[in-house]
């Protein structure tokens, strides 16, 4: 029932041909996809499974399937509420065409990246984040007062700066060697697989993430920080938004 996440290689990626491997209560499986799945704070794909005969069954959500042995990349589709008429004919052994909501992909694409420079600009610890096609949320611990304008004019800088957007894979132990990559307080890298995934913006951050990104920080476009605001005595809250 492994899932091949092709999202993890290619991030553009917008369809791809696949075999359901089971209908189950949590949803749709799949042998491989490009619908990546809620995790590390980012939301999970929407789009639609186009059936055989042409119909277009409506995925709502994509969430990590939860069996015996599941691994981070298994993922599980999730039909929008009134698709039952079409779930009802579909079966294990079917070949189906995945096709993700690409305009709402490419917005977690942007504003995920964006979160990453808001890492670089604001060197504290995350305590919490959220990635949604309308905002990026980021937690920082820290007491410290945050000033709307500096942060604002920074992240301008470094998505003017054009700078390169990468992956790259260090092993577990390796990983366990640079405890200081890790940003965030309560997402941890996904380690007991052998590798970890890293983003890598060059000349600006670099740190584990599962997530899906833009290929250079230009694309990310204007950004406005619509919330700041004190969240707790040792926490700040920011949010930003695509302008």
């Amino acid at each position: 029932m492994a899932t091949r996440a092709l999202f993890r290689e290619d991030a553009y990626l917008t369809s791809c041909d696949a075999t359901i491997t089971a209908v189950d209560e949590q949803g749709i499986h799949l042998d491989q996809t490009v619908f990546y799945p809620l995790g590390g704070g980012q939301a999970g794909d929407a789009g639609v499974l186009v059936l055989a005969d042409g119909a277009r069954l409506a995925i709502g959500d994509t969430r990590k399937a939860k069996f015996d042995g599941a691994t981070p990349d298994d993922a599980v589709h999730v039909p929008a509420p009134d698709q039952h008429a079409l779930l009802a004919r579909i079966a294990a052994g079917e070949r189906v065409r995945a096709e993700i909501d690409w305009a709402r992909r490419y917005r977690h694409m942007r504003l995920h990246t964006a979160s990453h420079l808001m890492c670089a600009v604001l060197p504290y610890p995350v305590d919490g984040c959220s990635i949604t096609s309308e905002y990026a949320r980021l937690d920082f611990a820290t007491v410290e007062p945050i000033e709307r304008e500096p942060v604002e004019a920074r992240l301008a800088e470094l998505v003017g700066g054009a700078h390169a957007v990468a992956t790259e894979w260090i092993t577990d132990d390796e990983m366990a060697a640079r405890p200081e990559l890790v940003r965030t307080m309560s997402v941890k890298p996904p380690m007991g697989l052998g590798r970890v995934r890293l983003l890598r913006i060059e000349g600006v951050d670099l740190q584990p993430c599962g997530g899906t990104h833009v290929r250079n920080t230009q694309e990310i476009g204007a950004l406005r920080v619509a919330k700041l605001e004190k969240k707790s005595a040792r926490t700040r809250r920011l949010v930003l938004e695509l302008a």
